[in-house]
């Protein structure tokens, strides 16, 4: 176990968290939103290990941001060894875990963190804030899911044309995944994001990892740097909406979202995913557009996230350290691999994996 990544608290057992003052001070003067801390725990028991064993759990964002900042992690692997890991290109993070054969695979992962709502108001003058030359060709570059050229790049186009402005493609963009796109509830987990062959089968369903990997996709095309953001959603929602979130058991809560960048604004949190699951979810089901509830999650969810949710990493194509597979597309839940291949993520049952979140209380 490597407690050193773990920022030392007060009163570890129990539920509330004693900050240090320097923490403390930056959470109360980074926003006028108030902050809320959890810890997640990730338990990986591998039922049927076949030779030597691996395992990856994401960690949060490595880089702390205005809406959610790291507060440590810590992990045990019994009769293992287990180390942090982060990718190169974006910065993703996970806690990477071996065991030899013969040996039962046990990996428990926390992870503390703080969160904010997080807003960018449109409508005020833009300020100062722009985007590295380097930056700027990482969030407009294609990846394996998400290509920017052909069918991605036409319909972008299409649908951008008269746009002038990075807001003005975003939220053109925005709506027409909004309203041409549907959530399918049998999609296996949040689906592919296979994005080429959506448009082109005309088959625009699925769930987060598909419509809001569309609106980056074709962000991107048009020229508008966007990020997915993998993550997790860790409380009820405030806003009065059953189905955007999860506490308790978040074993099958994961939840990509999106952003896109623009000049004089920063990176605006967009996520047209969850307008539709209000659309199929909400009761009574399947709402009409101009219902309130979907217009007021519409109109919210551009510009704007409750941070009942954790963000892990922005990665694509991801390697995973020690893997003799190929990369993972991206990385929002617990990987592993026995020497007979990797193992399915999207079955925590028979893979045996689980996610606990607790709030915690500030001292």
């Amino acid at each position: 176990m490597d407690r050193r990544d773990f920022i030392r608290i007060a009163g570890a057992g129990s539920a509330t968290l004693a900050l240090p003052g320097a923490i403390s001070n930056a959470l109360a003067n980074a926003t006028g939103n108030p902050w809320r801390v959890y810890e997640v725990t990730t338990r990986v028991e591998m039922l049927k290990p076949v030779g030597v064993t691996r395992v990856w759990v994401p960690l949060p964002l490595s880089d702390d941001t205005d809406y959610q900042k790291s507060l440590g992690n810590s992990w045990e692997a019994s009769s293992g060894k287990a180390w942090a890991w982060h990718d190169a290109k974006y910065g993703a993070g996970a806690v990477a875990a071996e065991w030899p054969a013969d040996v039962k695979p046990v990996l428990e992962v926390k992870s503390r963190f703080a969160t904010s709502d997080h807003a960018v108001d449109l409508s005020a003058k833009p300020g100062k804030q722009r985007l590295s030359d380097a930056s700027r060709r990482l969030y407009t570059a294609p990846t394996d899911l998400i290509p920017t050229g052909g069918i991605v790049r036409e319909t972008a186009l299409k649908i951008t044309k008269g746009a002038n402005t990075d807001v003005e493609k975003a939220r053109a963009i925005y709506n027409w995944v909004v309203e041409n796109t549907f959530r399918e509830p049998k999609t296996r987990g949040c689906g592919v994001g296979d994005i080429k062959f959506m448009l082109e089968s005309g088959n625009l369903s699925g769930k987060c990892a598909d419509l809001n990997a569309l609106f980056v996709g074709l962000a991107r095309a048009a020229g508008v740097p966007a990020r997915d953001i993998y993550g997790v959603r860790v409380a009820d929602s405030r806003l009065g909406y059953k189905s955007l979130g999860k506490s308790g058991d978040i074993t099958k809560a994961q939840h990509c979202r999106a952003d896109f960048w623009a000049n004089g604004y920063g990176w605006v949190p967009v996520d047209p995913a969850d307008v539709r699951k209000v659309v199929l979810e909400e009761p009574p089901g399947k709402l009409p557009m101009d219902e309130p509830r979907v217009k007021a999650a519409r109109e919210r969810l551009f510009g704007s996230w409750e941070m009942n949710w954790l963000g892990y990493n922005y990665g694509h194509d991801l390697v995973l350290p020690g893997s003799s597979r190929g990369p993972v597309g991206f990385l929002m839940y617990p990987q592993a691999e026995t020497a007979e291949g990797r193992l399915d993520c999207l079955d925590p049952d028979n893979f045996k994996y689980t996610m606990s979140v607790r709030e915690l209380s500030l001292a």
